[in-house]
């Protein structure tokens, strides 16, 4: 195929980049040797393609074959390493003797054959496993069906198709037709694909399955609310492609799913390169919709693509739900992560060090560090054929804007197992990521002459718990053994000296300092938290030893953000217990609701610390945990069993300000549905009805939140199926 005349750059020949799948340069149709028209050439003269069919409805083979039934599109969607079939259809019968042709494969604007970006499709008497080819599998009078096949490892994006007839004069080739576009996807049903994934339950859950579920909370309340990922919706997958083009992303590379997932987790964030979603965690959303009132991708993909400036806004799950979506939509195995007690270590030394004060207050101004309640991020499915073997699998991919990885916001792919193992050294990301769940918990005291000495430290708390969604169902599924050994187990320990010697450094020398060296022990539990309601803080001291002992302690109650990170303190209350001989002793601190309800953030997250020094020994005790309020909820109910031919309709019961999303694709927009409540007084009901028109069967969710400036996170669903249509 002939190309545009190639620019000089610097004294050599080549071609700008190939960074757009939307840019188009068309091919000419008729390309002649020398250029030149001979006398009495005519075209009409030699076989010409009259029509191309390529079987691109929903129940064709080439999509229920290819497992692309499920996108909204009326343009063909194929997997590569896997062949589909056309239809072409000439001015004449077919004569392979004397006739020669090709199906062409065009992408981007400057299309070139070794780089993939220009794909000739030689018809071939058998097909090649992992490579392009096209085989005549049927000829009838004029028409002649192939089974094309897309190599493995060819590009990922809208292609342009051409058929190319050879005269001897050179060659005809069809004019731009929009109808024949194909898109092709990463394919986890081809072995020979980078993203294979062998069983067939896993693919349905990880590839084929739009609603999710997500979970936050805290690590002793854990909660979860479903996802609508939509990656099957009008719109969605052109999206995801205009998100690769939006990074200039060279085309090329496209077809690597290290290189695809790694660009998707920077451009998910918006940090430093007008990507999807801006974050925010400051608890103030004037200019777009908060964090919690989201509800799917869908919206915030569609307004990206439209607008073509960053949504706003997002948080971890939201950032963790997006970047889902787009793994899933391009064909990559994915699923969401959620990390409790999560650390954010600045410098990566898999410390979280919490410096406090000679009386035991905590010393803000050292402490730099910071435990997230939790933290969602992704994992995404594939082989590392740039790590050793034993690698490749799940690597984690977050596209939430923490620190910076290259020079830009994104993290990984880090292969979990290399995680497990403690080898960091490998790409990308593997330190910072083994930080979040394996840091330790150290607490220092900052004396008065500027000296350091470590107290205590926890080896437990960081990365209590990881988990994902079921497969095949809504429950959750602990995996937090992919990520590290057993606490004390020995390969926990080799583990941790192969991170160690691979560069993670400890600044502090914490060998040979127990995890508790005092005969007192301190614990305390904060009883069930209503929103507006009073509750306790017990904090119970627990004396091993025979001698008797005076405890001074320090309660200290603050408003935090679900990272860790504290806007301010609510509650502190000082008191003093005397513990006799093998004794224990609790002490109960009331929290008003006035204390705290004026300053609560959007997740309504509580964080408690509780210091105590023992008087006779000047030993230091420290607890810290978080709590989160019981806040209402969203009540969805259907009056009856709903069909595709009769519109369900939706009453939802305390709920106020706007609301709510519905993960049900109505019929008459895919956008929010929003309701506007002006004020809703304390203990009253406020309820409304919404109809939408289901336009698949099978199970389905609606989902709904409501947001407000007092209050966020008020979240409902309800799972429903949707009947098929009677049979008449």
């Amino acid at each position: 195929m002939s190309e545009t005349p190639e620019p000089a750059f610097g004294g050599r020949r080549a071609l700008p980049p190939n960074t757009s799948n939307a840019a188009e340069n068309d091919p000419p149709t008729v390309e002649l040797q020398g250029g030149l028209t001979p006398r009495g050439f005519n075209p009409q003269d030699y076989l010409n393609v009259t029509d191309v069919h390529l079987f691109k409805e929903r129940w064709d083979s080439n999509k229920v074959d290819h497992h692309t039934d499920k996108y909204d599109s009326n343009k063909l969607i194929v997997r590569r390493g896997q062949p589909f079939y056309i239809q072409i259809d000439f001015s004449r019968p077919y004569d392979p003797r004397r006739d020669l042709f090709r199906v062409e494969y065009v992408i981007g604007r400057y299309p070139q054959e070794n780089k993939g970006t220009y794909v000739p499709v030689p018809v071939v008497s058998e097909l090649q496993s992992g490579k392009w080819g096209a085989k005549v599998v049927q000829r009838e009078d004029r028409s002649v069906r192939l089974a094309v096949q897309p190599a493995a490892d060819c590009i990922v994006g809208k292609f342009r198709m051409y058929v190319a007839v050879w005269t001897p004069y050179g060659v005809i080739r069809t004019s731009r037709n929009p109808g024949t576009d194909t898109y092709i996807l990463f394919n986890p049903w081809c072995e020979d694909d980078a993203v294979y994934l062998d069983d067939d339950k896993e693919r349905e859950e990880y590839v084929l399955n739009d609603i999710g579920v997500i979970f936050y909370g805290e690590f002793n309340d854990i909660k979860s609310r479903s996802w609508s990922y939509g990656q099957f919706e009008d719109g969605i997958l052109d999206a995801c492609l205009y998100v690769m083009d939006r990074a200039k992303m060279d085309l090329s590379g496209r077809g690597n799913p290290i290189k695809v997932s790694r660009v998707g987790s920077a451009m998910v964030n918006a940090k430093d390169d007008e990507g999807v979603l801006i974050g925010s965690w400051d608890n103030v959303y004037a200019y777009g919709i908060p964090p919690s009132a989201w509800t799917g991708s869908v919206d915030i993909l569609l307004e990206y693509k439209s607008s073509q400036t960053p949504v706003r806004y997002g948080q971890c799950w939201v950032f963790a739900g997006v970047f889902n979506t787009f793994l899933r939509c391009l064909g990559i195995p994915a699923r969401v992560v959620t990390n409790y007690f999560s650390a954010h270590d600045n410098n990566a030394n898999l410390q979280l060090d919490i410096f406090l004060e000679e009386d035991g207050n905590v010393n803000s101004k050292l402490t730099k560090d910071s435990v997230w309640n939790y933290h969602c991020w992704n994992e995404a499915w594939m082989t590392r054929p740039d790590l050793p073997v034993g690698f490749g699998g799940w690597q984690v991919v977050d596209s939430t804007p923490q620190e910076n990885s290259d020079g830009m916001y994104r993290c990984g792919p880090a292969s979990v197992q290399a995680i497990k193992h403690g080898h960091v050294c490998f790409q990308f990301d593997a330190p910072f990521v083994f930080a979040e769940v394996n840091s330790d918990l150290i607490y220092i005291t900052a004396k008065k002459d500027g000296t350091h000495e470590v107290q205590t430290l926890d080896t437990t708390h960081i990365g209590k718990l990881i988990v994902t969604k079921e497969i095949g169902g809504d429950g959750m599924k602990d995996i937090t053994d992919t990520y590290k050994f057993q606490e004390g187990q020995e390969e926990e320990r080799l583990a941790l000296e192969t991170a160690l010697m691979y560069g993670a450094k400890k600044p502090l020398n914490t060998e040979g300092v127990p995890k508790s060296r005092s005969n007192i022990h301190m614990n305390f539990e904060v009883e069930t938290a209503v929103l507006g309601r009073d509750f306790k803080v017990v904090v119970t001291f627990k004396n091993n030893s025979p001698t008797r002992y005076s405890v001074t302690a320090y309660l200290s109650g603050s408003i935090t953000f679900y990272t860790g990170v504290s806007k301010g303190e609510f509650k502190n209350e000082t008191f003093s217990v005397t513990l006799e001989p093998l004794s224990f002793k609790t002490e109960e601190v009331w929290v008003r609701a006035g204390e705290y309800m004026g300053q609560l953030l959007e997740q309504a997250f509580l964080h408690f610390f509780v210091t105590a020094r023992v008087n006779e020994t000047n030993d230091i005790l420290a607890k810290q945990k978080s709590v989160a309020l019981t806040i209402p909820k969203v009540i969805i109910k259907v009056g009856f069993s709903p069909q595709l031919t009769e519109p369900p309709k939706v009453t939802a019961r305390k709920a106020w300000a706007q609301g709510g999303k519905l993960g049900l694709p109505p019929e008459v927009t895919r956008s929010c549905l929003l309701h506007l409540v002006r004020e809703i007084r304390p203990s009253s009901t406020v309820q409304w009805e919404e109809v939408c028109r289901p336009w698949v069967s099978g199970p389905r969710k609606l989902i709904a939140s409501v947001t407000s400036d007092s209050l966020r996170h008020v979240y409902g669903e309800l799972d429903l199926r949707i009947q098929g249509r009677p049979s008449v």
